[in-house]
């Protein structure tokens, strides 16, 4: 509906036409549509929708190629496009890169896609802002918490961790490390919510341990710590780092 009211060359983009395309975890409404630049369709679409349906808000852009439109019904942005749109229009900084986050975790989108959108789009919003995070993404970081991780790191010239580093534990299984320092042998965890589930929480204790029975120092800290008192994080690093042999550039 709100494409038709849109007009020719209207699409669905942004948030909306990644959740079409399966990504979940996005913000449902408004809804985005975008159409050429040429046009002034804000206005008649407010007059032609129903009065009950979710708000509709218009983009217009002067780059639209056919290697950006997903052909189906309705016509819509490809994934790339849609989550670079997302990120562009998205309230926050924080939105922006979860957006983008999910597209890349969720498997419906490669960094090396959303690369070639932007460099598509001189003139997108947030543009230095999602280079960096699908920089970070294509560089192991899954989820928002260690892309905040990996930006404090560069904040507060610390080395670049692993991150998502594959180990084996005695038993043979592979495990997963959120952030590693191979070089100084220290690992970080950065927990989330889920860590607070008590099976998360004996896996990760099973984990920890058996990190440091190999002889690592291992530090973990609540994803709400690392955006909120990154000062405190950093010190704390610093200090590990440090004791584990390693010397900040001069």
């Amino acid at each position: 509906m709100a494409v038709l009211a849109a007009g020719p060359g209207a699409v669905l983009a942004g948030a909306t036409a990644a959740t079409e395309a399966g990504v979940r975890g996005l913000r449902r409404e408004p809804l985005h549509v975008l159409v050429p630049a040429a046009r002034r369709a804000a206005r008649t679409v407010r007059r032609r929708l129903p009065i009950d349906m979710a708000a509709v808000i218009v983009h217009r852009t002067s780059v639209l190629p056919d290697a950006h439109l997903q052909l189906a019904r309705p016509t819509r942005t490809t994934t790339a496009r849609a989550l670079v749109d997302a990120a562009g229009w998205a309230r926050d900084v924080d939105e922006a890169q979860s957006t983008l986050a999910a597209g890349c975790q969720q498997r419906r989108v490669t960094p090396e896609e959303i690369r070639a959108v932007v460099d598509a789009l001189p003139r997108t919003p947030r543009r230095q802002l999602i280079r960096e995070t699908v920089a970070d993404i294509a560089g192991g970081a899954e989820a928002l918490s260690e892309i905040d991780f990996l930006r404090l790191c560069r904040r507060y010239g610390l080395p670049r961790p692993e991150l998502q580093h594959r180990r084996k534990d005695a038993a043979g299984r592979a495990r997963w490390l959120d952030a590693y320092w191979r070089k100084w042998g220290v690992h970080v965890e950065v927990d989330g919510s889920h860590h607070m589930d008590v099976r998360h929480w004996a896996a990760d204790m099973a984990r920890q341990n058996d990190v440091w029975a190999s002889g690592d120092r291992i530090l973990r800290f609540p994803a709400w710590l690392v955006r909120a008192r990154p000062d405190e994080v950093a010190a704390t690093l610093h200090r590990a780092l440090t004791a584990a042999g390693w010397r900040p550039p001069r």
